[in-house]
């Protein structure tokens, strides 16, 4: 069970409460790993050399029902203030998700209803657990404020404080605005409500991706204009996604999920470019530089540790091992998989088998794959997307990873 949060226990958490203080090495790990820039790095290094019990804010939109790598890599960084005896604030933004973050976006966010905002987020706790210690964290949801009475004079007041001008210097709408492409109202108010979530948190640090930095900064200066201390940020190195190209997201489909089973996971960490191997390394386990540097050399090698850390850091030391037999087994004897997620499938057309499987996100992704000779029924390539599958099982295999077996009524 989460942290209860209450009047009492706020205060208590506001009160300058002391926690142990580290030493130098423990400070140059949360202040260096995986981090990309520090506003303001005095200001934190004093802070924490200080010993005082920081409040320290990461925020995640529900935009869909899985956690990544990564979100991994601020959650870890979240945990090294915890073990520092900070106090660490997960904040879920179940109503700033119903208006989309417009960080990195080139054309504006869909739309979600307050039901998928629900039906995303009811694992994100759980999820949330493999990597910080959810009982000692203190869970917030900003509906908490933006849903009680009296919001529109909230509104009226937090626009009075921040300029069009300030929001619009954005490197992302000055793209959109050159390219003539739209911007909605909502994505102008996004940045806003974000910062006056660290200004009800009365947070003292800040952490985020790259992309966020904009919205963090936003946070200092809303918090400036309530009269509150400035947050120092924190902003992490973004994390590529499988394709080796985009930042990992749920939008571009190039995610490593924390739910993977450790078959996927390790399947799909054995895909990414070899360049990217040492980065992976860096922000996605805890394996130190020096011990890289002596196995980056032997890709093949060095794929296979990082696949067996991240694997056993979301489920098991033995789940890691036999991840990496079972993909030995698949891709270098060419055997199938022992242990195959089996569904019943509705469809008989491949075409409708592989998007019901989720093996494909679109009937014409699904032909894409056929015409590329990626799909395979019982080990032959499939060429015809008309093709009707017999009454029966199936395994059906997508590129060299990821095989479902179908029962075909």
């Amino acid at each position: 069970m989460a942290k209860v949060i209450t009047d009492s226990s706020r205060l208590a958490s506001r009160s300058g409460l002391c926690s142990p203080k580290p030493d130098e090495k423990q400070i140059n790990e949360v202040l260096t790993r995986g981090v990309e820039d520090i506003i303001v790095k005095e200001s934190l290094e004093k802070k924490l050399k200080s010993g005082k019990q920081l409040r320290v804010k990461f925020g995640i939109d529900p935009t869909g029902s899985d956690l990544h790598i990564g979100h991994a890599v601020t959650l870890r960084k979240l945990k090294q203030f915890q073990d520092l005896g900070h106090n660490i604030i997960l904040l879920i933004g179940d109503y700033t998700a119903m208006i989309g973050d417009p960080s990195g976006r080139d054309r504006t966010r869909p739309v979600l209803s307050e039901k998928d905002v629900k039906h995303n987020m009811k694992t994100y706790l759980a999820q949330a657990a493999k990597i910080i210690n959810i009982k000692k964290a203190e869970i917030r949801h900003n509906s908490e404020w933006y849903k009680k009475p009296g919001f529109t004079h909230l509104l009226m007041d937090l626009t009075s404080r921040i300029t069009v001008a300030r929001v619009l210097e954005r490197d992302d709408f000055q793209q959109r605005l050159k390219e003539g492409s739209d911007i909605q109202m909502q994505e102008i108010m996004y940045p806003l409500l974000q910062g006056y979530d660290s200004v009800m948190l009365k947070a003292d640090v800040e952490l985020g991706g790259s992309d966020q930095k904009f919205n963090l900064l936003m946070g200092r200066k809303l918090q400036k204009k309530y009269n509150q201390p400035e947050q120092d940020i924190m902003t992490m190195t973004l994390l590529e996604g499988i394709d080796g190209q985009k930042k990992m997201s749920k939008s571009y489909g190039n995610y490593i999920a924390l739910l993977d089973t450790p078959e996927d996971m390790f399947g799909k960490i054995m895909s990414i470019p070899d360049d990217l191997i040492k980065k992976y390394f860096e922000l996605a386990t805890d394996v130190q530089n020096a011990e890289v540097e002596k196995i980056i050399g032997d890709p093949l090698k060095a794929k296979k540790r990082l696949a067996r850390e991240i694997v056993a850091l979301y489920h098991s030391a033995k789940s890691a091992q036999e991840a990496q037999e079972n993909f030995v087994k698949v891709f270098s004897k060419g055997e199938n998989p022992e242990e195959v997620q089996t569904i019943k499938v509705s469809n008989k057309n491949i075409i409708g088998v592989l998007v019901e499987t989720g093996l494909a996100s679109s009937n014409s992704e699904a032909r894409r794959l056929i015409s590329q000779a990626g799909v395979k029924s019982n080990g032959q390539v499939i060429t015809d997307s008309t093709l009707i599958l017999h009454s029966g099982e199936h395994l059906i295999q997508k590129g060299k990873r990821f095989f479902i077996k179908v029962i075909v009524d």
